[in-house]
């Protein structure tokens, strides 16, 4: 007869269970309240770090020496807080483990980042302007950029080794409050990098290509990103530049008019020649379609030796959105009939002017009045830093691209993203890339809008990249009436050819137009109707295919296109 007890071994397990029970609701609540304590932390690096920024830009050296060691503090505490053994635990729980570990390792890299980085370079700002790196109205005074580009060199590196990191972190299979997190302290170790490699660059390359030690002459190519090239659009107006001991001064400004076509193409590549024909060896306005600046700067270079007499050191690209970056730093312009601002320099050049001007050939007239207008501008600017941070934005946007004729400064910027070379895929970088290229030969380009969809997967038994373009018009009525028409198409039709580039050393499933620096390249032409939309969809299968934290690239537009993630499609 039994005396209501449970057996000794029955009750036992019940003890083990229930204490196993009690100890993962203790060891829950402990990375939960852990967590939520990182995340925290987190928000407090980035809040310190725009702090610094101000303090920085407002000179009060003072200041920024206090919030340095707080942004370290704030650092290490987040990387305490999700490094200890019963969080490193909870890394190996299939799915939810990836959000413990990508806030342990973003918090690594943070405090790695505030010990060898931000307190060093806040601690050369009292002997050195990093606001305004010397820079007065058209002059920079290079003798103080001496020593600065050694002193930010360990800064510099452990800021891009910090970056590099940071991306590897797969934010997307973290729960959506940590994912936040990791993207957001992701966008703040970026600008960082970006900002401190642009002030080393700067200081390495600056006094040479001032003329510190004899004079330079460069031509800025001004691209207009309503008829679109690969680096962000025809170039419509070119401005000559001499530099000499630091001083900045304008020699010559041109139209598309002024420096015109070719009979016989200079020399290119037969990448360029399947996907663009002879062009942009002969058009000069073509020639940002070449998809390695390197190439399409030497062209511009030698398309104007050859016309004005002139020996070119290096070129610059920038565009229209380089432009409203610059008028945020500067007074309004004035240019022909209109007055520009940050805020409405787009519109004016895009919609304004073509519609006041419906002569494409006087269009291109007056958008180098408006190139010269805003140089002018900036060269007369009483705002120095404001004026670096308007180009440091826009470099970060990539919409600057430079080429020198010198080999050891193009080295370094063939390794930056100025330079505009085709990105190199390596053991923890793959990159993928879409071209657009306006073939309508009207100004049409600001009432079109990009899609890109990527997706990554398997398809028929290998891993494979799907990129797909949407490109829709919507050209309006009133502005159809009065384009020119494409060739074999109605005023106001848009033609596009896009152009997708896969991984280094994939292939491309279906046909293939050609291959740029080992990267299988799929273009198509598309032909739309004011209203219409068109896709191309291009699959990548092999080398470097199906990894979701492939890097993708795009021609600089006007408005930024929309980036999505979809499933693949193998049909």
């Amino acid at each position: 007869m039994s005396d209501g007890r449970m057996p000794a071994r029955r009750r036992v397990t019940g003890w083990i269970v229930a204490t196993l029970v009690t100890l993962l609701l203790v060891a829950i609540g402990w990375v939960v309240i852990r967590g939520v304590g990182a995340v925290t932390e987190l928000q407090n690096v980035r809040n310190s770090v725009t702090q610094l920024h101000r303090a920085l830009d407002e000179r009060a050296f003072d200041r920024a020496e206090r919030i340095a060691p707080r942004i370290a503090q704030h650092a290490e505490l987040a990387g305490e807080l999700s490094s200890d053994p019963v969080w490193r635990g909870f890394e190996f729980i299939p799915w939810l483990g990836q959000s413990f570990t990508a806030i342990r390792e973003i918090a690594e890299i943070t405090a790695n980042v505030a010990d060898t980085a931000v307190r060093p370079t806040v601690a050369l700002a009292p002997d050195t302007d990093l606001a305004t790196v010397g820079l007065s109205g058209s002059r920079v005074d290079v003798t103080a950029l001496s020593g600065l580009a050694e002193s930010l060199d360990r800064p510099a590196s452990a800021l891009a080794g910090a970056e590099a990191r940071a991306r590897l972190i797969d934010a997307d299979g973290a729960l959506p409050p940590i994912a936040d997190a990791v993207r957001e302290t992701r966008a703040v170790l970026e600008d960082a990098a970006s900002t401190v490699g642009a002030l080393r660059g700067a200081a390495v390359l600056l006094p040479g290509m001032l003329g510190s030690s004899e004079p330079r002459t460069y031509v800025i190519a001004v691209q207009n990103n309503a008829e679109l090239r690969s680096h962000g659009g025809a170039a419509a107006a070119f401005i000559q530049v001499s530099a000499a001991d630091g001083t900045i001064s304008v020699v010559r400004a041109a139209s598309g008019l002024d420096v015109p076509a070719l009979t016989e193409p200079l020399e290119l590549d037969d990448a360029v020649l399947a996907l663009y024909g002879d062009g942009p060896g002969r058009i000069p306005r073509d020639m940002t379609s070449v998809p390695d600046f390197a190439a399409a700067g030497s062209l511009i270079a030698q398309r104007w030796q050859s016309q004005f007499g002139t020996a070119v050191d290096g070129v610059i690209a920038v565009d229209i959105d380089t432009m409203r970056h610059v008028l945020t730093a500067t007074d309004a312009v004035q240019f022909d009939a209109f007055t520009a601002t940050s805020d409405s320099i787009m519109t004016v050049l895009t919609n304004d002017m073509p519609q006041a001007i419906p002569d494409p050939a006087a269009q291109d007239i007056a958008f180098s009045r408006a190139a010269q207008a805003v140089l002018g501008a900036a060269l007369s600017s009483e705002e120095p830093s404001s004026l670096l941070a308007a180009l440091s934005d826009a470099a970060r946007d990539d919409r600057i691209r430079i080429w020198s004729a010198h080999e050891e400064e193009q080295e370094l910027f063939a390794a930056s993203s100025l330079g505009g070379t085709l990105p190199h895929d390596d053991d923890h970088d793959v990159h993928v890339g879409v071209l657009l290229n306006d073939r309508t030969g009207a100004p049409l380009d600001a009432y079109a809008a990009a899609t890109i969809t990527t997706a990554f997967g398997v398809c028929d038994g290998m891993p494979a990249t799907q990129i797909r373009v949407t490109w829709t018009s919507a050209v309006p009525e009133e502005v159809a009436a009065s384009a020119v028409a494409p060739e074999g198409g109605a005023p106001g039709d848009l033609r596009t050819l896009i152009a997708i580039y896969g991984p280094q050393g994939a292939s491309a499933r279906g046909e293939l137009t050609t291959t740029l620096d080992g990267r299988p390249v799929v273009q198509q032409e598309i032909a739309l109707a004011p209203g219409e939309s068109g896709t191309v969809t291009a699959t990548f299968t092999g080398a470097g295919s199906g990894d979701p934290l492939t890097r993708l690239h795009h021609t600089p537009m006007l408005e930024d296109p929309e980036i999505l993630r979809a499933d693949i499609d193998c049909g």
